[in-house]
């Protein structure tokens, strides 16, 4: 009888474990293709290599509802695909050579970002600690990387990579930082719900 009852709870926290890891990987599914996405959704500016993009919001957004591990598979995955080919990154751009190209460094601080905010946003939801990660670290960390390979690639000097590569976007991504923190907070609702 003892046995039986052990083999019950070994097979209901099996299915339990499943079902965790099912809802995991939806989630991580889910904000992939939402960066894939919103990729298309720019806005060029004729000054700047790099285009205002959307992505920024949905990167800050995938820090923000899904833990450090979970971040750092899904903005790897997103590096991945695009840089198979698949057009997923800015305007619809994919390979190596948007990846390692002058404007490919944002691309890649996407994920450190993702990850750092993923890791130090704590456990529950706060949207003044959402909004002061994003607009003071997590906004700042993409720039780094992004100006840093525009300055390498191009070879322009670091007044005319900051002005070009930063500043210009600096207003719309403070807006975008803190929309998706007030989006995280019915997300994060969700996905506890579905744990």
């Amino acid at each position: 009888m003892e046995m039986t009852t052990s083999g019950t709870e070994i097979n209901k926290n099996h299915r339990g474990a499943s079902v965790n890891k099912t809802a995991e990987m939806t989630r991580m599914a889910l904000m992939v293709a939402m960066n894939c996405v919103s990729a298309y959704i720019i806005i060029p500016l004729p000054f700047s290599l790099s285009p205002i993009a959307l992505q920024t919001l949905i990167v800050n957004l995938t820090g923000y509802v899904l833990n450090a591990k979970q971040a750092f598979m899904t903005m790897l995955v997103y590096l991945l695909v695009g840089l198979a080919g698949v057009p997923v990154f800015t305007g619809g751009s994919a390979g190596p050579g948007k990846l390692f190209g002058p404007t490919g460094g944002y691309i890649i601080g996407f994920l450190f970002t993702a990850v750092f905010l993923a890791y130090f946003r704590g456990e529950k939801y706060s949207f003044k600690r959402y909004a002061l990660l994003g607009c003071v670290i997590g906004i700042p960390l993409i720039y780094v990387f992004g100006v840093v390979q525009l300055k390498l690639i191009t070879g322009m000097g670091w007044d005319k990579a900051i002005m070009t590569g930063a500043l210009p976007f600096i207003p719309l991504d403070i807006v975008k930082c803190l929309a998706a923190a007030v989006i995280a907070y019915p997300i994060n609702r969700i996905f506890a719900n579905n744990r």
